[in-house]
């Protein structure tokens, strides 16, 4: 079993969007059973809150939902649980390295940073990033 974690700021946009792309895309693919997947913040300004409602919307459009997930902070015992850690963008990666010094395993979801929605809007354009992101993850898998 591969374990599978998207890791972005709050856990309401990005990090939960690429959770569900990967679950769908993932049970499309007949690999379920072989496939873990969740979603985690770096910060915890947004622990407990449901998935933003713009990136709520965004899934829904495509026939996606996400009723159930919550916002949680990626945890020390992750870092053991998890094979592969994706993360959204630098900024990402540098409240990483604060939290876990010296754990050397963050992959970057792309090759670039993926916007921040909250912030900068374009959900349309997120969701693209992280279809981009998932489907090279799922090739990988393969």
């Amino acid at each position: 079993m591969v374990k599978i974690l998207f890791v972005c700021h709050g856990n309401i946009c990005r990090s939960p969007m690429a959770e569900f792309v990967m679950k769908d895309l993932v049970a499309k693919a007949g690999l379920s059973d072989r496939v873990q997947i969740a979603s985690a913040a770096a910060s915890r300004e947004e622990l407990g809150n449901p998935v933003y409602p713009p990136a709520r919307r965004e899934l829904a459009r495509h026939g996606l939902g996400c009723d159930g997930k919550f916002a949680r902070q990626i945890t020390k015992a992750d870092l053991d649980i998890y094979d592969r850690i994706y993360y959204m963008d630098r900024r990402n990666l540098r409240y990483l390295k604060q939290m876990f010094p010296g754990y050397e395993g963050f992959l970057p979801f792309l090759d670039r940073d993926v916007a921040d929605p909250y912030y900068m809007g374009g959900f349309d354009r997120t969701w693209e990033d992280i279809c981009e992101g998932c489907a090279r993850i799922l090739e990988e898998l393969k």
